[in-house]
């Protein structure tokens, strides 16, 4: 039996490379996008009730991962992106049906449109679910998982005199927590945990309309270098 869904609307993300996107929501809560809905569900009594909700599930598709074979067994970044486990216990982005969810913070609502933070969703993806957070039922205190335990341990974060600047004034002009923004995804440490950066090595990725370029000062420390505005 197959099935067929389809989009209810789109997200319109600061991130627009998979590069230093945070591997679960909320450990980058400067992460700000919009949900553009798509008719019919863009009309306004299809969010009734939704104001009194702080956070809501999205179920999307990892539009830029689908794969036509399914995988059984994956390596998680997590565990070094060398040990392999079942897919199943893992949110890899390697899903048989390509499809993903996070709890992200609702901030606003307009007529169609849903602002939301703390997400970990590439520009452009195709959203197809949206569900309330209810605390009582999604929130277990006694939950546990081995393999991940707690938040990844973050590095440290520093800056050029000349980075520093460029990033405050591009958050400026995008009024974005961009320098937040900046800090959070980068103390993740997001090349591959495998990989043995050497200083002359160059890292970057793009948020919102904005280039940033990185290297790793050592295993421990990530150095910006600079952030300028992409080229059109």
């Amino acid at each position: 039996m197959t099935h067929t869904v389809s989009p209810v609307g789109y997200m319109r993300s600061c991130f627009k490379e998979k590069f230093a996107i945070p591997r679960q929501p909320h450990l980058a809560p400067a992460a700000r996008g919009m949900l553009e809905l798509i008719p019919p569900f863009d009309q306004a009594h299809a969010l009734d009730g939704l104001e009194q909700v702080s956070h809501v599930w999205l179920l999307f598709l990892f539009h830029q991962a689908l794969e036509a074979e399914p995988r059984l067994r994956v390596r998680p970044p997590r565990l070094g992106g060398n040990t392999m486990v079942g897919v199943f216990a893992t949110r890899s982005t390697h899903r048989p049906n390509g499809i993903g969810q996070s709890v992200v913070r609702l901030d606003r609502i307009e007529p169609g449109r849903l602002y939301l933070s703390g997400i970990d969703v590439l520009d452009g993806t195709p959203v197809i679910d949206i569900k309330p957070y209810v605390p009582y039922a999604d929130a277990i205190t006694d939950a546990h998982n081995g393999l991940a335990e707690g938040a990844p341990k973050r590095i440290e974060v520093q800056w050029t005199e000349t980075s520093l600047y460029q990033a405050r004034s591009e958050a400026a002009r995008l009024n974005e927590p961009l320098h937040a923004l900046i800090e959070q995804c980068l103390a993740q440490d997001p090349r591959p945990a495998y990989q043995t950066p050497s200083p002359e090595r160059r890292y970057g990725t793009r948020l919102w309309d904005v280039d940033v370029r990185w290297h790793y000062t050592n295993l421990t420390t990530i150095t910006v270098l600079e952030v300028v505005r992409a080229e059109s």
